[in-house]
């Protein structure tokens, strides 16, 4: 998706403007220490360009992160200098320390196509915590919370630039095809690119029984906000 530095900058300046990060991962934070009230260490999977991580480097003692796209990590390294940061697929990343807590944010568990690849992903983050540590996955919309044909747009003006996004979704079966378009004009020029992503729509019963498979007994927990809520639950 984000294949260069531009890509990675339009997706920074857009969302670090719309989502509340820091809420976000102060209710995470809440519901981690419910389970392990002296956790200190988390893993931040799929951890784009580190805005949710440089809040929840706030509130743990370590922190890392890992992504897929480099360009999106290279942003993240320039928010959060010397914080530890890997190339890897949640599917198969193995960190070389274990943490008290490993989560994966933003719905980015939906990109996984299968639920084969949905059992790999949430096996990688419990196999990254240790016994007693908390998984915690933010989920994407299920099959009958899903607005067909949704229509999302946003624009933001700051510091001589201007971006705006739209997008449109539409189902396929259990997937989404979802088209957006990004418009960022500043004194260079302007400049659009688009893209198409292809998200799951996992069912709640999906998500649960991926969990139970990796040794995780989880619970479905609602957002605060307006969210699609999280999945969170201990290693045995």
């Amino acid at each position: 998706m984000y294949e260069n530095d531009r890509a990675a900058e339009m997706y920074d300046l857009l969302y670090e403007d719309k989502k509340d990060y820091r809420s976000e991962a102060g209710q995470v934070t809440r519901l981690i220490r419910a389970h392990r009230p002296d956790a200190a260490a988390l893993l931040d999977v799929a951890c784009g360009t580190g805005i949710h991580l440089q809040a929840f480097a706030e509130l743990f003692a370590h922190v890392e992160g890992v992504d897929l796209a480099e360009p999106m990590l290279a942003t993240a390294a320039r928010r959060l200098p010397g914080v530890p940061l890997h190339v890897g697929d949640m599917r198969s990343f193995r960190p070389e320390r274990s943490f008290d807590a490993a989560v994966c944010m933003f719905s980015s568990i939906a990109y996984m196509r299968s639920a084969a690849d949905l059992d790999r992903a949430v096996a990688t983050l419990a196999a990254a915590v240790v016994p007693g540590g908390v998984v915690l996955v933010e989920p994407w919309w299920f099959p009958e919370t899903f607005l067909d044909g949704y229509v999302a747009g946003h624009a933001l003006t700051r510091d001589g630039r201007t971006i705006t996004r739209v997008s449109h979704s539409t189902r396929q079966g259990d997937m989404v095809r979802m088209e957006l378009h990004y418009v960022l004009a500043d004194a260079r020029g302007v400049e659009h690119r688009s893209e198409v992503d292809m998200l799951t729509l996992f069912t709640r019963e999906q998500y649960e029984e991926a969990f139970s498979r990796a040794g995780v007994k989880a619970e479905y927990v609602e957002s605060e906000g307006t969210g699609p809520g999280f999945f969170v639950g201990v290693r045995g």
